[in-house]
């Protein structure tokens, strides 16, 4: 079985070395990048299972990387960020990232998110799920509205999956947090907000009016058939 391959940007060098050193221990392929332009050749040329990506690069934001990414790779995307930098974060999981850990590191905590995001990336088997004009299959990861395809980012999927599963059921925001990102995350509601809306674009005809993704405020959010 081969390893997955993980994508590192970073533009200080001590941080590329130490990332690389303990991703290969930890049993990882390991390609490195210290520039936006070159992440995104790296992730071209040798398309990585996940990727570690520092928000402030030299020539480009790592948010803009991020989004890039989206057009064409659904690897999953854990951003380095430093301690209180809210906006950014917020605007880089809004561009397609999966999660975020802050500066400076604990290699343990990182090696733990990057094992849950390529975990949620994973193939999770099961049945094809049809709710109106909205088809999620399970087996292979795929979502489509009215025939047609629908690109997901694998948090996005997750998301979609969980409330899917619980079609007509009031999945309150702890619920959704902990079943999607892990028992850490029951409070984080602003993740929620950003892929509740991610989602609505992509899967309703006017994400203003949503028919299929419905809010109950204060609560949290039910799928149903319109």
């Amino acid at each position: 079985m081969s390893k997955p391959r993980v994508l590192v940007v970073d533009d200080e060098p001590q941080i590329l070395r130490a990332l690389q050193t303990n991703l290969r221990g930890a049993g990882y392929e390991v390609d490195t990048a210290s520039t936006a332009e070159a992440a995104l050749a790296a992730a071209a040329m040798r398309p990585p299972d996940a990727v570690i990506l520092d928000l402030v690069l030299p020539d480009r934001s790592g948010t803009e990387v991020c989004r890039e990414l989206r057009t064409w790779s659904s690897a999953p995307v854990l951003v380095l960020s430093v301690v209180g930098d809210e906006p950014e974060k917020v605007a880089a999981l809004d561009a397609g990232a999966d999660d975020y850990i802050e500066k400076p590191l604990g290699i343990e905590e990182l090696l733990a998110r990057l094992r849950a995001v390529l975990r949620r990336a994973g193939p999770s088997g099961g049945p094809v799920l049809e709710i109106g004009e909205l088809v999620v299959d399970l087996d292979k990861r795929s979502v489509a509205v009215s025939g047609r395809p629908v690109s997901l980012t694998p948090h996005e999927f997750e998301l979609l999956r969980v409330l899917a599963q619980n079609e007509g059921k009031l999945m309150t925001h702890p619920a959704i947090l902990r079943e999607v990102w892990g028992p850490a995350y029951g409070e984080e509601s602003h993740y929620l907000h950003v892929y509740i809306s991610q989602l609505r674009r992509k899967i309703e005809d006017d994400p203003a009016r949503p028919r299929y993704l419905l809010t109950e405020p204060g609560a949290g959010y039910r799928l149903v058939t319109p």
